[in-house]
């Protein structure tokens, strides 16, 4: 296990209408090598608030790997490709790692 820094994994959590718009926007983190990897999770029941009102629906949520040192640009890129008017997207960084996923996310991700 390592220890946190800016070479250490970082997650973003992030729901979309449909698995197809979910698998568009982890295609472009994907291929500009933002993100290594996505967990697209469907179908989920969202209940919600927006504009003053009470919503629900059916989304799929993805949970993006990639470094700390790209989480800001990769939560950016992501706001920017969303479908939504007001995409809920949330970024952490990782306290511990597997030695194995540090390797892996430095060597699939842009140095």
């Amino acid at each position: 296990m390592t220890e946190p820094g800016d070479n250490m994994a970082a997650m973003i959590w992030c729901p979309f209408a449909d698995a197809e718009s979910a698998e568009t926007a982890a295609a472009t983190l994907l291929d500009e090598r933002l993100v290594a990897c996505a967990n697209l999770l469907a179908p989920m029941r969202s209940l919600y608030r927006w504009r003053d009102e009470r919503g629900e629906g059916s989304e799929t949520g993805v949970l993006f790997k990639t470094r700390a040192d790209l989480l800001a640009r990769a939560v950016a890129r992501l706001e920017a490709i969303h479908p939504y008017e007001a995409p809920a997207i949330a970024g952490w960084r990782c306290d511990a790692q597997g030695a194995a996923t540090g390797g892996w996310l430095a060597a699939e991700l842009e140095s």
